[in-house]
């Protein structure tokens, strides 16, 4: 019933009507019963219509008879009219029993009226204040985004303000002239640490004066008078202090270094010059470039004069070349009384200059060497010299380039400036000294002393004394190789029966040659130069030419030899102590001493087994060809050549061994010598030996009166020189 109940309520007549529950349920229940009926009747069709159309009309009836009840009844046979008052009958009873459930619920259906009456009134206050919140809402959110419009608003002028108090801040704190800078500038002497602090302070604030001139900005010109002349006092105390350091320069026995260590410390000071005063700057530049070219070009002038003073007395000259006679100039090389005498072809301890532990050191001090009574050769006082100036010049070049705030061509003018003077004299006075020079191993250690300060000053970075360097090695080349050629035509013209009497021990035009050549040789390895090269092959050549005009001189081939392998091993010798294994030279004279060597064994052994030599090498040539028989009948050669050989051969040996030992200086070589000798003279017996073995020689008697080759070889051990 509820269901049916909510039914009525929602199609029934209008509920706001007011009246009796009872009477209410009454008008829905007819209300209802009136709608049933239609529905079930005719449905939709109107039969009072004007419109009715029999189509429709067969429509409906089609559908009617469609329904399951009316089928049902059709099937049946039921008296329509009879099964209709039935139909009418049950409906009016359903009626009756629907307005009675309606009247039994009229006073719920009543209460659920005044219930929507209520909801619908609360409902409507609820709309009206939601309406009242909708338009306050409204309200709000203009407003808000009013708020959020001017917050936007208020954060761009703080932002503006914050930018133009930023600016403002600074622009008022340049162009304020605190107290405590005018006093310090005016009253603090300029080594104080606050003068310094301040000076920068002012160079700021004049570099932005400027900068607010360019603007023209007003407030500027508040300000302008009192920096002017703060300027100008900063500018007074900087000038008066710098000229003082660099007048200070000036005072005998001063060590310049202290001062320019202090202006290092006040290297801003010319800075502000430089911006500032450029005048100023200047004069201060152009004072400290007169007065540095003046002190070097004073100190070295005076330091070079006093080294001339200790180097050797007695120099070479024109004639003192390799060449040149002993006789010519007396004791020239062999007076060891002069103990400050310089050898000229012999390098001895001279060539401890390259190294770095005396390349490096301390310089010479003139004075106390005189004092001490000591004497050094010229690259001495010339490595002494240069190292001053290396030392000095780096210095100067690193200190101009900081002081002055110059680099590159602008530091290098700047140094040639100050240093050029002095660089002058230098390239003057080792031109008067190279142009009458003869010593060529002192002008190549000089050569290569260049090289090794070069090397120093790139690692160093400072590119100063660059074209220094260049202009004394084009100095010191051409000078070298023309010495070496004059010493290269001076053995080249010499007359072998100029130089005195004949003597097989090494000659001394050989030993200069030896001590030059292993001189030139072992420093030029570090940097080793073609031209050199080619001139040392020149004097190798000529000196072996030479070496073979001499030996020509003596009447015999063993005189010859003995001249020529004393010299070639006296030659390779001293090579061997400084050149390398491999060097050219060493290789050349080797290959030359073994050739000489390998002739001498043979022309010694001649004489007292010339004849057993002569038949070995003779039959060994016929066994070649197979001809051995052709000395068929040489029975009495041989038996005298065994029996001679057999009786003589320790006397002979013996006498030869002696006969080496005092032929050649070297006892080492004669050692060698007499060893190769007595080992060849094995294999000639041992050749002998064979040959008598052959088919042809085997029925000869004297055979056995061979000595044993192994004896042989025991007993000539015994013969072996020791040294």
């Amino acid at each position: 019933m509820a269901d049916g109940a909510a039914v009525a309520v929602g199609a029934g007549p209008d509920v706001n009507t007011a009246g009796n529950p009872t009477e209410i349920a009454m008008a829905y229940l007819q209300d209802e019963t009136d709608g049933d009926i239609a529905n079930l009747n005719l449905g939709e069709l109107d039969l009072t219509t004007d419109e009715f159309i029999l189509d429709e009309v067969d429509i409906h009836i089609q559908a009617n008879l469609e329904d399951d009840l009316v089928k049902e009844a059709l099937k049946t046979g039921v008296d329509l009219r009879q099964y209709s008052k039935q139909v009418e009958a049950e409906l009016q009873r359903i009626e009756q029993a629907s307005i009675k459930d309606y009247i039994k619920e009229s006073q719920n259906i009543a209460l659920l009226h005044n219930q929507i009456t209520a909801c619908d009134s609360i409902l409507e206050r609820m709309e009206g204040m939601l309406s009242g919140f909708q338009s306050d809402l409204s309200s709000i959110s203009s407003e808000i985004q009013t708020l959020q419009q001017q917050s936007v608003s208020m954060n761009v002028r703080l932002k503006n303000r914050q930018a133009v108090r930023s600016h403002l801040s600074q622009l008022v704190d340049e162009l304020v002239v605190p107290g405590a800078m005018i006093s310090t500038i005016l009253d603090s002497p300029v080594t104080e640490q606050e003068f310094l602090e301040q000076l920068h302070e002012l160079n700021n604030k004049i570099n932005f004066a400027k900068e607010l001139s360019f603007r023209e900005t007003l407030a500027c010109s508040d300000i302008q008078d009192i920096v002017d002349r703060l300027k100008l006092k900063a500018v007074s105390k900087i000038r008066e202090f710098i000229l003082q350091k660099i007048y200070s320069f000036r005072k005998p026995m001063t060590n310049y270094q202290i001062p320019q260590n202090t202006l290092l410390k006040y290297r801003f000071f010319y800075q502000f010059l430089l911006a500032n005063e450029r005048t100023v700057a200047k004069e201060i530049r152009d004072e400290y470039v007169d007065t540095m070219s003046k002190i070097y070009y004073s100190y070295f002038k005076s330091y070079s004069g006093r080294l001339l003073k200790v180097q050797y007395e007695e120099v070479a000259d024109k004639d003192d070349l390799m060449g040149v006679e002993d006789t010519a100039k007396k004791g020239f090389f062999s007076k060891p009384s002069l103990k400050s005498r310089n050898t000229i072809f012999t390098l001895g301890q001279r060539g401890a200059i390259l190294s770095p532990a005396e390349l490096e050191g301390p310089i010479l001090v003139p004075h106390t060497a005189q004092r001490g009574d000591s004497r050094y050769p010229y690259e001495t006082l010339f490595r002494s010299q240069h190292y001053a100036l290396l030392d000095n010049g780096c210095r100067e070049y690193l200190f101009l380039s900081d002081f002055f705030m110059v680099a590159g061509n602008s530091a290098l003018d700047l140094f040639n400036s100050i240093m050029g003077k002095t660089l002058s004299m230098f390239l003057k006075s080792m031109s008067t000294y190279v142009s009458d020079c003869y010593d060529s191993i002192a002008v190549f250690l000089c050569i290569h002393i260049i090289l090794r300060f070069r090397a120093i000053t790139a690692k160093r970075t400072i590119p100063a004394l660059d074209k220094y360097w260049e202009a004394v090695l084009e100095l010191l080349w051409p000078r070298f190789e023309l010495i070496l050629e004059m010493n290269i035509h001076s053995i080249r013209n010499t007359d072998p029966q100029k130089l005195g009497v004949l003597d097989t021990r090494p000659h001394y035009i050989t030993r200069r040659y030896a001590e030059f050549s292993s001189a030139i040789v072992s420093i030029n390895q570090t940097f080793p130069n073609e031209r050199t090269n080619a001139l040392l092959g020149q004097l190798q050549v000529e000196v072996e030419n030479f070496v073979l005009k001499m030996a020509a001189e003596f009447p015999s081939r063993r005189d010859q030899l003995i001249f020529l392998i004393n010299n070639y091993d006296m030659m390779l010798s001293v090579l061997m102590e400084r050149a390398a294994d491999d060097s050219k030279e060493v290789e050349g004279f080797q290959q030359l001493l073994l050739a000489r060597t390998q002739e001498f064994i043979e022309e010694i052994l001649s004489p007292p087994f010339g004849g057993m030599i002569a038949f070995v090498k003779e039959a060994e040539a016929l066994m070649e060809k197979g001809q051995l028989d052709r000395l068929k009948n040489e029975e009495a050669r041989i038996t005298q050549l065994v029996r001679g050989f057999s009786s003589t051969w320790k006397q002979s040996v013996e006498a030869m061994s002696q006969d080496v030992m005092r032929s050649f200086t070297n006892f080492k070589n004669g050692t060698s010598i007499i060893q190769g000798a007595l080992t060849q003279l094995i294999q000639y017996y041992h050749g002998f030996h064979k040959i008598l073995n052959q088919p042809t020689f085997r029925s000869l008697a004297v055979r056995s009166e061979l000595i044993n080759l192994h004896h042989l070889m025991v007993e000539v051990k015994k013969h072996k020189p020791n040294f």
